[in-house]
């Protein structure tokens, strides 16, 4: 059975003091025994991820995060791991247990910096005075505080009300966008080297297909070396060719003229990210010399194989064209806090993220004056087509 993919999930973070409850709230909430609960301080070491479906929102992903105001020196690491887990958080249920309320709200303050939406609830343990609790935060906040009993699983129906309230309303971005419609035929070139395993799609060309099937648009998929049956086989030239970044300026060479063109890596710069700031940052490819240093980031974490396409053939496009440069690759949440030394960012299409976390890194760059882009983009602006692609 296949399921929405974690990225695509709207992503819930429990955030609170260690043995606070938040494992205890986040079992109430999933009514599964997700994360282990035990007395000891710091049992969440990494956080926890819980996928389900909840009424009124859709699909979700809670995480449970690692208790703050843990000093050890694993514990420090722990904190840093919970404050990147802010930067993916949609919403965000900051959970109190006792009157000191400073660090807590310091931490309300971070996901406020990073427009998370907020609930504020206060676990009702033994001997804690729970609404004493309550009335210092109204006082600091003033906004409505939830009082719940995490172990007796009271007040959880007014936690997940709260969430519903405080999910996006506005429609989910397309992949696709306005560039197909209804009986649209689109066709998908898809070559299937290495990084796409025997028996498998990766994950960008099954979200875009699913979509266009919904679009309820007419969908043909070739390999880049059926371009030519596939088009004869047509009675008409599609309206819109959608194929893997790497092959770019070969689909182009052969597409009909009143065929739109574009690649999964494009269409997932929009749909993941900003696709004017990633455009924008492409304006200064060409000042790159010898002397720069790029960074190329890849949400995924996997083993470089020989046709990996950013750590070697974006590399090699790039070198080609500006001489030896320096290229830094990081994968999966590994980015640098210090992003001054870099001449230009390059992000991958970003499947495995959410929204949210990658406009953060959009964010991050703007606030270093970094330009920042994406591979798909700056393969069709080295092959000279960038003008020619749709999004």
């Amino acid at each position: 059975m296949h399921s929405t993919p974690i990225a695509s999930r709207l992503h819930i973070g429990i955030f609170g003091k260690v043995n606070s409850g938040k494992s205890t709230l986040l079992n109430a909430l999933t009514s599964q025994e997700v994360s282990l609960v035990s007395e000891q301080k710091g049992t969440t070491t990494d956080p926890v991820y819980k996928t389900m479906e909840i009424y009124g929102i859709g699909p979700v992903v809670f995480i449970d995060t690692a208790g703050f105001e843990d000093s050890s020196s694993i514990g420090i690491l722990r904190i840093e791991k919970s404050r990147e887990i802010i930067k993916k958080t949609n919403i965000a249920i900051v959970l109190f247990c006792d009157m000191d309320i400073e660090e807590g709200m310091q931490w309300v303050a971070a996901l406020k910096e990073q427009n998370a939406k907020i609930i504020i609830a206060v676990n009702d343990m033994e001997n804690n005075n729970a609404a004493g609790i309550a009335n210092k935060l109204k006082a600091e906040l003033n906004e409505e505080i939830i009082v719940v009993n995490a172990l007796k699983k009271l007040g959880i129906e007014e936690v997940k009300e709260a969430l519903i309230r405080n999910a996006p309303s506005d429609k989910e971005i397309d992949i696709t966008g306005n560039l197909v419609k209804e009986g649209d035929t689109v066709m998908l070139v898809m070559p299937q080297d290495i990084q796409a395993p025997k028996g498998r799609l990766i994950l960008p060309q099954v979200q875009t297909l699913r979509e266009l099937l919904d679009k309820k648009c007419i969908v043909v998929s070739c390999v880049t070396e059926k371009i030519d049956e596939t088009l004869a086989a047509l009675n008409k030239a599609p309206s819109l060719i959608i194929c893997d970044s790497q092959v770019f300026k070969t689909v182009y060479e052969k597409k009909p003229k009143e065929s739109k063109l574009t690649s999964f890596s494009v269409l997932f710069a929009a749909y993941k990210g900003d696709i004017e700031s990633f455009l924008n940052g492409a304006k200064y490819i060409d000042s790159l010399t010898a002397n720069s240093h790029v960074l190329i980031a890849e949400a995924c974490s996997h083993a470089p194989l020989n046709e990996d396409i950013g750590r070697e053939k974006i590399p090699n496009l790039l070198r080609k064209t500006y001489g030896n440069l320096s290229i830094t690759v990081v994968s999966g949440t590994d980015f640098p806090k210090d992003l001054t030394k870099y001449s230009l960012i390059i992000h991958c299409g970003s499947c495995m993220f959410n929204r949210k976390y990658v406009l953060s890194r959009i964010e991050e760059a703007k606030r270093q004056n970094v330009p920042i882009t994406n591979y798909g983009i700056v393969i069709a602006c080295l092959q000279g087509i960038l003008e020619k692609v749709s999004w």
